[in-house]
């Protein structure tokens, strides 16, 4: 799983939370029972009485000694059940309660993550990444070919493909993706599904707009805020995938150069992938970035082109 062992320990604590919840309310309740009920307690004190005197007989070598504790263990519960009902409370009043039942609250059943710890993970995930509600819309399920005119629907196609082909080997092989068009050809839709299918399968996905990415870069630079510059670049260089939205609407400056190179450099030594899309071409990417970067764009990203007209205006008309 794609968590850091800081993002692991606060799903935890949430689990120890929870436990202590149900303990006080398990206490809470029977506190209430013994004051108010005080021959309930004699049914306790039976239960461990009863265990002191079987495990004397278990370890005396008595044989049937065992199911015979099982046996009135269980006719005790019955009395307690019964007990409770006839005073107007549910039979499992005093039995822990539980969000989960099937691990009861500890996240793991054996040594197995419970279906509820993995959820918990894939939401973190979701608020982690910036796009919790964009991908409840937007999404592979969600696709589709209607507005697209011929030749831009066949560019969308290869598109769809290769982010596809993406999604299923991403944990084969190392791989980055540059959608490059015109406005409103799908590259932000595609991108988006490519984040919901990893995300789905526990991977850590981040995504920024251009604009955010290298205003969040200056703010803690030129805040001179040390520890959530080093907690930033550990999270944007770390995670899974980065994606890079809008790749030139943000202010031109020496700083964004620099930045984004040691940005993509951190990324490549790591063998962590990034989508980036852009309204730019090879050429005006090159003029904008440095000979460098766009080099480096060229020689490690697998670049799709989607051309056509605005599909956000073919829908609304």
């Amino acid at each position: 799983m794609a968590l850091t062992n800081a993002q692991y320990e606060s799903i935890i604590r949430e689990y120890e939370e929870k436990q202590t919840k149900s303990r006080h309310m398990s206490e809470a309740r029977l506190h209430t029972i013994r004051t108010l009920h005080p021959e309930y307690a004699a049914l306790e004190d039976a239960a461990a009485s009863l265990s002191v005197s079987f495990t004397r007989r278990l370890i005396d070598g008595d044989k049937g000694a065992k199911q015979a504790l099982t046996e009135a263990l269980q006719t005790l519960r019955l009395k307690k059940e019964a007990f409770l009902l006839e005073k107007g409370y549910p039979a499992d009043y005093l039995k822990p309660v539980h969000d989960c039942p099937d691990c009861r609250d500890t996240g793991y059943i054996g040594q197995k993550k419970c279906h509820c710890f993995e959820r918990k993970i894939i939401d973190f995930l979701y608020r982690q990444s910036n796009l919790a509600g964009t991908l409840a819309q937007e999404n592979f399920d969600t696709l589709s070919y209607d507005y697209f005119p011929e030749p831009s629907l066949s560019d969308y196609k290869k598109a769809v493909a290769v982010s596809k082909e993406f999604v299923s080997s991403f944990d084969q092989c190392y791989k980055n993706l540059l959608f490059m068009g015109t406005v409103g050809t799908g590259k932000t839709f595609l991108s988006n599904c490519i984040a919901k299918a990893l995300i789905d399968t526990s991977h850590s996905v981040i995504y920024f707009s251009a604009t955010e990415l290298f205003d969040t870069f200056a703010r803690y630079v030129f805040g001179k805020d040390k520890n959530a510059l080093e907690n930033f670049c550990n999270d944007l260089y770390h995670c899974d995938l980065v994606i890079v939205d809008d790749l030139g609407t943000e202010l031109e400056s020496s700083f964004v150069t620099s930045y984004f190179f040691s940005f993509l450099n951190e990324r490549g030594q790591l063998g962590k992938s990034t989508l980036i899309t852009t309204n730019l071409d090879l050429k005006e990417l090159n003029h904008k970035y440095s000979d460098r970067i766009c080099s480096r764009i060229i020689g490690n990203f697998e670049i799709c082109l989607l051309t056509g007209p605005d599909i956000r205006i073919r829908k609304k008309t």
